[in-house]
This record gives C-alpha cells, sequence and structure tokens, in this order.
C-alpha cells in the first residue's frame, strides 16, 4: 500500500494478525521409476517430483481473512471481522468454539470490528465510503440498531481507547480542522464528544495514561526521526522525552500512570524500549534485540507486557510477566507462528493468531490458567491441498554496490532445471514498507500457477536498521529501482528459472517502481503489473489527503516539495512523462475511491503507453479505493493478471492483445 514513510510506520505501529513463516508443510513425493539397468547418475530433478493440483482464483479466494478479537464482558465470545460473505462484515464466535455468528450484512462498505463495550455487549465498529478512508465510528446497539457516532461529513474518526473507568472511550477526528486529528471523549450516555486536546501544531496523538493526566505525543522530524513529548492535559505543560534526534514513540503508560514507555533508536540501528518516569524524569532501557521492536503494552491490570519484534520481515512476541521480568512461554504450533495475542480484561484468556507463510492465520484460545488450547477457525478452504502450497524462504542477494539486500522467495513445486518457470519481481508499498513472511492468496496463486515470486525489500525498506531505511531519500527510481533489476539477476541465476521470462509487479509504490522499470530500464523486465502505482509525484505530492499534513514536510524531505525546485527531479523520475520509453506489455489496476493515488495517475498512464502501440490492459474498479478489499473484486483483479501473464511472460495461454489496443474494464 501506498503509505508514506512516515517515522517508519513498520517502526512505531503494532502489527495486528501478521501471519508468518512457518516450518516448511511436508509434501508427498512420487519417486521416478528407472527402466534402464545402468546406475544413473544423480538427478535430483529426475528423482523427485511434487504432483500439484491448479487451483481456480475462486479457489483460492474462498480462503477466508478473519482480523481483531475481543472479548466479550463474560469472556464467552470473541468480536472479530471476516470477509467470508465476500466482504468484511463483523461476527462473534464462541470461546469455546463453534460457528461464527453474522452482526452485519453489509453489501457495500466493508464492516471492520473495533471492541465490545467493557461492561455490555454493545459493539464499536468503523467503515469508509467505498475505500475512501473517510473513516466513520459506528455502536451496534443492544437491540441491533446501528448508530453513527461521528457523523460529520468529510471528517475522519478513529478509535482510540477506553477509559480506565469504562464509562467512556477517546477517539481522535479532524472535523474540527481537516489537516490535525484532535483527541475527543465520548460517554456511553448520550456519547456526546468532549474535546480532550487540540492539536493545532500537527503532533501524532500517541496513548494516554489511565488517570487522564498525560498524553504522549509526537512530531515528525523526517520520514524517519521524531521528537516525543509528555503533554500535561491538566496544566497544559509540555515536556520533551527524548534527548537527541531519533526515531521515538510513545507505545503506553504503565498502569500506575507513573511512567511512558517508549520506543527509540537512539545510538542503534534498531528500535528499543525505554522507560521514562514521569516524577524524576529518569529514563531507562528496558528491552532490547537484534531488530525493531514494533510496540509494546500493558495488559489491562498490569500482569503482562506484550511486545513486538520485527525479526527478518515476521512477527515474534514477547508476553514478560511484569512482576518477574519473566517471559511467558506460547502455546507451540506445528508448521505455524503465532503473530499477534490479546488479553481478556481479566487476564484469564488470551486470544491468539498463528499462521505462516504456506497458510492463513487462524484464531485461538489459550487459557493462561489451564493451558487449554482451542483453535477457533479453520480458514483455509478444504477444496486446497495444504501440501500444495509454498512456504517463502529469506535469501539475501548482493546488489549493484555490493549492499546485502534482503528478499523472500517463492518457490513453485513444479519448478526444477528441467522443468524451469517464469518468474516475478514483487515490490511492496511505502515507499519505507516491507514484504514479510505473510500469507497471501494471490501469491499462493501465482505460484501454484508456475510462476516464481521474488518479493524483494530493496534499500529504503522498514525492518532492516534506520541507515538502511534512509538509503533511498531523495534517490526512487535510481538506486532502489537498481536493487530491483539485481534481484531479477538473482531470479535468472537459479537453475529453476526462465532467465527471459521475468516480470515486475507491485502496489502504490511498487506500482510506481513497475512503471520506473518500464521506463527507465525498459529492457531488464519481460512485462509489467502495476496495481495503483503513482505515475506522477508532482501531482501526488501536491494532492496527498488533508490528515496527512502533520508529516507533509517530513514527506517532502524523503521525497522532494513539488512546489520548490525540487520539481525537476520529480518530474524526471515520474514514468508518466516519459511513457515514450515503455516497450513492454503492461496492465495497470486501480480503484476509483483511492485516495493516496488518484486513478487519473492510471488513466494518463494507460494512455501514453498505448501511443507506443504496446499492449496494454486497464481493470478499473468503482468501488474501491487504494488497494482491493471485495472478493468479487479480488478474483476479478487477479484472474485478469494471471491470463495477461500467460500471454504476454509464459507464452502458452490465450489470446494476445493486438498492438496498441487497451483492454479496459470498469468493474
Amino acid at each position: 500500500m501506498f503509505t508514506f514513510k512516515k517515522i517508519n510506520p513498520m517502526k512505531r505501529t503494532l502489527l495486528k494478525c501478521m501471519p508468518v513463516k512457518g516450518l516448511a508443510l511436508v509434501a508427498s513425493i512420487t519417486m521416478i521409476a528407472w527402466s534402464c539397468k545402468e546406475t544413473p547418475k544423480e538427478n535430483p530433478d529426475a528423482a523427485i517430483t511434487k504432483t500439484v493440483k491448479s487451483y481456480t482464483i475462486e479457489q483460492m479466494m474462498d480462503n477466508e481473512a478473519i482480523g481483531g478479537g475481543s472479548f466479550s464482558p463474560d469472556n464467552s465470545k470473541l468480536l472479530i471481522s471476516s470477509n467470508r460473505s465476500g466482504i468484511y462484515n463483523m461476527y462473534t464466535i464462541s470461546t469455546e468454539g463453534g460457528e461464527m455468528m453474522p452482526v452485519t450484512e453489509s453489501d457495500s462498505s466493508s464492516v471492520f470490528a473495533i471492541s465490545y463495550f467493557p461492561k455490555d455487549e454493545r459493539m464499536l465498529f468503523r467503515m469508509d465510503g467505498n475505500g475512501d478512508e473517510i473513516y466513520h465510528i459506528y455502536i451496534r446497539n443492544l437491540n441491533g440498531s446501528i448508530t453513527d457516532l461521528t457523523p460529520e461529513e468529510g471528517a475522519r474518526a478513529s478509535f482510540h481507547a477506553w477509559a480506565a473507568d469504562k464509562k467512556s472511550f477517546f477517539f481522535t477526528s479532524n472535523k474540527r480542522d481537516a489537516r490535525y486529528m484532535d483527541l475527543y471523549q465520548m460517554d456511553f450516555l448520550d456519547y456526546r464528544p468532549q474535546l480532550i486536546y487540540q492539536n493545532n501544531e500537527g503532533y501524532d496523538i500517541g496513548p494516554i495514561s489511565k488517570d487522564q493526566k498525560y498524553l504522549a505525543l509526537s512530531k515528525s522530524l523526517n520520514t524517519n526521526d521524531a521528537n516525543l513529548f509528555l503533554q500535561n492535559l491538566e496544566t497544559g505543560e509540555k515536556t520533551q522525552i527524548n534527548e537527541a534526534q531519533s526515531a521515538n514513540s510513545g507505545q503506553d503508560f504503565t498502569p500506575d500512570s507513573g511512567a511512558l514507555y517508549y520506543t527509540t533508536d537512539l545510538g542503534s540501528e534498531f528500535s528499543y524500549v525505554m522507560k521514562y518516569d514521569i516524577q524524576s524524569g529518569e529514563r531507562s532501557k528496558v528491552m532490547e534485540r537484534d531488530w525493531d521492536i514494533m510496540g509494546s503494552y500493558f495488559t489491562e491490570n498490569g500482569t503482562y507486557q506484550v511486545t513486538y519484534i520485527n525479526e527478518d520481515a515476521k512477527n515474534v512476541i514477547a508476553v514478560t510477566e511484569t512482576a518477574t521480568g519473566t517471559n511467558i512461554d506460547l502455546p507451540s504450533l506445528p508448521n505455524m507462528d503465532i503473530t499477534n495475542v490479546g488479553f481478556s480484561d481479566d487476564e484469564k484468556l488470551m486470544s491468539l493468531y498463528a499462521g505462516g507463510s504456506q497458510t492463513p492465520s487462524n484464531l485461538y484460545v489459550y487459557d493462561l490458567e489451564t493451558k487449554e488450547l482451542k483453535q477457533l477457525t479453520n480458514v483455509l478452504n478444504p477444496e486446497i491441498e495444504p501440501s500444495d502450497l509454498v512456504s517463502a524462504e529469506v535469501i539475501r542477494f548482493k546488489s549493484f554496490d555490493g549492499l546485502e539486500i534482503p528478499a523472500i522467495y517463492y518457490k513453485p513445486h513444479q519448478a526444477s532445471e528441467t522443468n524451469k518457470v517464469p518468474a516475478l519481481v514483487w515490490v511492496h508499498g511505502g515507499p519505507g514498507g516491507q514484504s514479510r513472511q505473510n500469507f497471501s492468496s494471490f501469491i499462493q496463486y501465482l505460484v501454484n500457477h508456475k510462476y516464481a515470486v521474488l518479493a524483494v525489500n530493496n534499500r529504503g525498506s522498514s525492518g532492516y536498521g534506520k541507515s538502511f531505511y534512509k538509503m533511498d531519500d531523495l534517490n526512487h527510481g535510481d538506486k532502489d529501482l537498481k536493487d530491483c533489476v539485481e534481484g531479477k539477476n538473482w531470479l535468472a541465476n537459479q537453475p529453476e528459472i526462465d532467465g527471459d521470462k521475468i516480470g515486475i509487479i507491485g502496489g502504490s509504490y511498487g506500482g510506481y517502481m513497475t512503471m520506473a522499470a518500464l521506463t527507465y530500464t525498459p529492457e531488464e523486465f519481460a512485462v509489467g503489473v502495476n496495481l495503483f502505482g503513482v505515475t506522477n509525484w508532482i501531482r501526488t505530492l501536491r494532492s496527498i489527503p488533508p490528515w496527512w499534513e502533520s508529516f507533509k514536510d517530513a514527506l517532502y524531505l524523503e521525497l522532494g516539495d513539488p512546489n520548490s525546485a525540487d520539481s525537476v527531479r520529480l518530474k524526471a523520475i515520474s514514468p508518466l512523462f516519459h511513457t515514450d520509453k515503455v516497450t513492454k506489455p503492461l496492465i495497470v489496476l486501480q480503484g476509483s475511491k483511492d485516495p493516496r493515488v488518484l486513478q487519473v495517475e492510471s488513466d494518463e498512464i494507460v494512455a501514453g503507453v498505448k501511443k507506443n502501440g504496446v499492449p496494454v490492459e486497464y481493470v478499473l474498479f468503482e468501488d474501491e479505493g487504494h488497494g482491493f478489499v471485495k472478493k468479487e473484486n479480488q478474483i476479478e483483479a487477479y484472474s485478469r493478471v494471471l491470463q495477461f501473464l500467460d500471454v504476454y511472460l509464459k507464452g502458452d495461454a490465450g489470446t494476445p492483445i493486438e498492438d496498441g489496443e487497451s483492454m479496459e474494464s470498469d468493474i
């Protein structure tokens, strides 16, 4: 997704429900019988084959995606979101197991569960307008009626936290000023919001203490660094926490409101956890790893502290007993890793998600007293044989200047030296995102149809230290692109890959990299798949959503100011102005509601490339935003991508488009 490098989002945001790499599934093998009596020469490809069933996109997208996991007040149910209906809706599921029960039945905008109320079974959820990212907070009342609690037109609202007395909640909204998110408190009686903190200077709102006296605020300096402040809500006094420029982010206050825990990378390549004692002003290091610590919080009564570490593109979770400082043992699940946990308010039950690159994440409940683990969901389509799916492998290769580049490799079971397959370089969103060891139905669909995928974490990606993270600043479309080209070269050197059939694919910033590759290195990749990619940086940077105002200056420091002399360089790296160089087939996919990468970006790049007589396909979804959420649209999008690749990369299916013809469709 096109999530600009705002204070390193991978460092400062607690990643929810991220599936990670598990152990490889046991694959069935068939031994080839030798008909001759001679002792054959050793040939692994000839000795072992894997029979793999070919799945349709409908089958692959029938894997269910779930998220959330708020316990009901009596711990009898969990409130979750699921896309089993075709779009996301709210469901409940018993903590004893059983069928999921639908709560909402939206057939247009997706519904994302937030939480049960603390003391009854009212529910909070959020919706936007088909991907426009103008989220509102809704309540489902006990009688089943639904009320929009933040109905202001054009205003964006986000749930922040429950108040300690469980009689109100905090949320942020830009209804006062479209540029800035203020902090409000809403009680449970008349749902009338009260302004708690008016954000006139563009701070990012952090955690609030249980006694409601302190609020953590951060202020962007650049896309990595931010100053961290402690705001006294009673006196108005603001105290800077960090001692020097670095990446700082408030994580949580201690249950007694006496200290703030925060992450920083001061003096280090990676973020670690610090404690700031409010009374004395003393700072002390609490936890450090060899990777970024992305987030840390205390459970309701402070019995446990939960910490998330981004270890080589997967979540690692530490749950610490605060009284002893020791980590508790989490359940062991074969071939899977635990990617997210949550606790009931009484801290007796833990919800957890577990999955891997080869299996979607399922929801479990773990009883912390009895150590009993219950699996509540089974989200893999039963028509899919698990051993047909592919486990990701983390690899590293040297780039053009010797820099080591990490990547995640998906190799088809059918691929071998004697059965070479085409391949794709996959580029993540951002700039500053990270391809992670997640389950992806789309990637598995491509791999199942004999396309290898290499997800490159080019320089500028999160998760590999702040020096690596900053390496693409004011250099997009140059060294980061060269990293992707070297990824292609690594693929071409693998014995199972057809080196003449390697394409490039990506969404948002990855879509930009696709277009940059076809424009500035036109002979390197055989085809391009551009999913809602930036093609005109000047326009994109001038039309960012108003609620990004707080980090606009930091964004300009990384990419360039479109209203200054930087516009010359921005035009030079924008593929839209250089479409005459594109010579390879292209498919473009776009959502018309996208507030980040406007539809006009894709409209114009398609029109420009068509003038070259180059095969172009264009798929436009009228009811999607920045990414495709509805299953019917995902099915259409990903099946069209495969059809395109089969024709123009694999070259063994379908009817090619005549030169210059644009296959356009509005979905």
